[in-house]
């Protein structure tokens, strides 16, 4: 397994200049252009085979408030390290796409807020180019990750496949990113604002592996239950982690989505929370609020509207998400670990 994380970050080389830290100023305007910053404590993590978990940014930059969003990005972080794992926070910084945030990077991010960019594929090269800074979506956190050979991220949940997206072609590129990018991600299943049904029919197609953990209904983030019939149900981090291996060794060369359910005593009412969902979607519309911006609007909207449960919600879903995908990244690293040494 070291060989092979090595292997991945000599290839990488090739195409990037990694550095530990971005380097500013000096007369060559050009000389960050296509710089990717690795964490230390990562680079070593991935050489060594360690278990290593990636983290999306836009929850710290557009999902909740400063100082609530750098607390919770330090708690997120802290969890998946007490689990075993290496946490890797992933965003844009000054045009320089970083691979584990440090505490000064965090806050950074934290405090630029939703000043900063919202992040997905279509966007990293001008970021880059722009020398801009920003939260990392899904879809961004995974083309990262996966350059660098970190196989589990998690995040709160995925997008997904808009209300009325039949007509409006309304669908988040995590769903494409999941078809072409062989990541694992774990989430809360697909925010709820969002057609859930149609989001399932999409990640069919896109040849998605959908699996929902100890329950066989398909969660729907703020609720344990979405009435959707999940494709599959795995019970343990050892059977998820065995789902991943086999995904890599087969090379189909797609993601893989892990939902969980968030914890009962979190959970928010089925009616309430639908009620709220129905609200902000139409003051939306009303306000032609569309595209990128939709979604940070209708989950703060939302929030408002069920008196500040949802964020609540939110939060606890996140940290709940980050122990169990920790605890699959070290099943994972386990199973590879003794791959390697039978094969030695």
């Amino acid at each position: 397994m070291a060989s092979n994380a090595l292997s991945r970050l000599a290839n990488l080389h090739r195409h990037f200049h990694i550095t530990k830290s971005s380097t500013k100023g000096g007369g060559n305007d050009n000389a960050t252009v296509g710089t990717i910053k690795i964490s230390q404590e990562v680079t070593t993590a991935l050489a060594n085979g360690k278990a290593v978990v990636a983290l999306e940014s836009t929850i710290i930059s557009h999902g909740m408030p400063y100082p609530q969003n750098l607390e919770t990005a330090k708690e997120v972080e802290t969890i998946v390290k007490e689990k075993g794992a290496v946490p890797a926070t992933i965003a844009i910084l000054e045009g320089i796409p970083c691979i584990g945030l440090n505490a000064e990077e965090l806050e950074r991010l934290a405090k630029l807020g939703t000043t900063a960019r919202k992040i997905a594929r279509r966007d990293i090269a001008h970021v880059v180019a722009t020398r801009g800074s920003g939260g990392t979506t899904v879809s961004a956190t995974m083309i990262f990750a996966s350059m660098v050979g970190i196989s589990i991220f998690v995040t709160g949940g995925i997008g997904g496949v808009h209300k009325h997206g039949e007509s409006s072609m309304d669908i988040s590129s995590d769903l494409t990113e999941l078809g072409r990018t062989p990541i694992t991600v774990v989430s809360a299943g697909v925010k709820s604002i969002l057609d859930i049904p149609r989001t399932l029919e999409y990640l069919e197609t896109q040849g998605v592996s959908v699996v929902a953990y100890q329950t066989d209904d398909f969660p729907a983030f703020f609720t344990e239950k979405s009435g959707c019939k999940a494709p599959s149900q795995l019970d343990t981090p050892e059977d998820c982690a065995r789902l991943i291996e086999v995904n890599r060794k087969l090379e189909l060369k797609s993601g893989i989505l892990i939902a969980i359910p968030i914890p009962k005593e979190h959970s928010v009412s089925g009616n309430i929370i639908e009620s709220a969902i129905q609200t902000a979607l139409r003051e939306a519309s009303d306000k032609g609020i569309t595209g990128s911006a939709e979604t940070p609007y209708l989950l703060s909207r939302v929030n408002e509207l069920t008196g500040g449960a949802s964020l609540e919600s939110n939060i606890a879903l996140v940290k709940n998400n980050a122990a169990v995908g920790a605890e699959i990244a070290v099943a994972l690293a386990q199973i590879q670990d003794h791959g390697a040494s039978s094969s030695s």
